[in-house]
């Protein structure tokens, strides 16, 4: 199996800001496939089958889907157990729950909309401000999640940092005296509003100086590479042992099965269930191009449908 990490990402992406961070703080070297901010992803779409939301690992021909199993892989690969959400505890998971969900949807809604305008053309321009806006509305059509605007946009956004402030006024990092997921899960939704609101981010002491600190863990040790060079990886390797599976599996195993997030991004990859453990499920994909492909997703949060 080839044994080095592909990261299919794009720069401003927040999500991939959490798992680079993740990456920073393992001093790891990973190699960068930059991916488009929206679909087609040519880079990307014939590995996953599919998958809508980014950023995706790749090790060999086994890919990762979802930002809380990468922390999992991430873990586990690079030796680093700060890394494991299972290892964060209860009051910095509630923390990292606010971010990701509430937080993380009100980050652009609390952002005044002439100044998110002005963000989005200048760095797509008019035509591809007005694609990437649609996308996004796409993105969220006919799931669960509804994104706040306006004043309970930052109502929801103030709420974290003021509990952001209380932790860290007994805590130098979200998780307790040394980084880990937690900073990063609760940082990202931060990172992203500070940059469509192109200023600083401002909030109480503890919160700027923790921000600060976060983001000079940096990205490790990042190499740009081809999209050739990560099929080839894919096409060259064999996908690594499954695990045992659990007793009670969605389907049984070996049944065709699409699998989609359940709150939004909700495009579903087809393939065949070959392993569903206490927290993943993984499909197999037989490819032309790249044989065959094991594509890992979470269980939490996560839809398994018979064909």
């Amino acid at each position: 199996m080839n044994d080095f990490l592909i990261l299919h990402h794009y720069d401003s992406s927040p999500y991939a800001e959490k798992v680079r961070l993740m990456l920073g703080l393992a001093g790891a070297s990973w190699s960068s496939m930059l991916s488009p901010v929206q679909p087609p992803r040519p880079n990307l779409d014939p590995l996953t089958g599919g998958y809508r939301r980014i950023p995706v690992a790749q090790v060999g021909a086994d890919i990762f889907c979802d930002t809380a199993l990468i922390a999992t892989e991430l873990a586990e690969m690079l030796d680093c157990p700060e890394l494991d959400p299972a290892n964060v505890d209860a009051e910095a998971a509630a923390l990292m729950e606010q971010a990701q969900k509430k937080a993380f949807f009100a980050a652009i809604g609390a952002v005044p909309t002439p100044r998110l305008l002005g963000t989005m053309l200048l760095k797509f321009g008019p035509i591809g401000a007005v694609k990437f806006i649609k996308d996004r509305m796409d993105l969220v059509k006919g799931g669960t999640v509804r994104a706040p605007q306006g004043d309970k946009a930052r109502a929801e956004l103030n709420s974290l940092l003021d509990n952001l402030e209380t932790r860290l006024e007994t805590h130098a990092w979200v998780g307790g005296d040394a980084p880990s997921v937690a900073d990063f899960a609760t940082f990202h939704p931060l990172w992203l509003y500070a940059a469509c609101n192109r200023r600083p981010l401002e909030a109480g002491p503890k919160v700027e100086a923790w921000y600060q600190r976060v983001g000079e863990i940096g990205h490790g040790q990042r190499e740009e590479i081809t999209q050739e060079r990560a099929f080839a990886a894919a096409r060259d390797a064999e996908p690594r042992p499954l695990p045992e599976s659990v007793a009670d599996t969605p389907a049984p195993i070996g049944t065709t099965v699409k699998v989609a997030p359940a709150d939004y991004g909700k495009v579903p990859v087809t393939g065949r269930l070959v392993a569903v453990t206490a927290d993943r499920v993984v499909l197999a994909r037989d490819t032309d191009h790249f044989g065959l492909l094991h594509v890992h997703f979470p269980r939490d949060g996560y839809s398994v449908t018979a064909q």
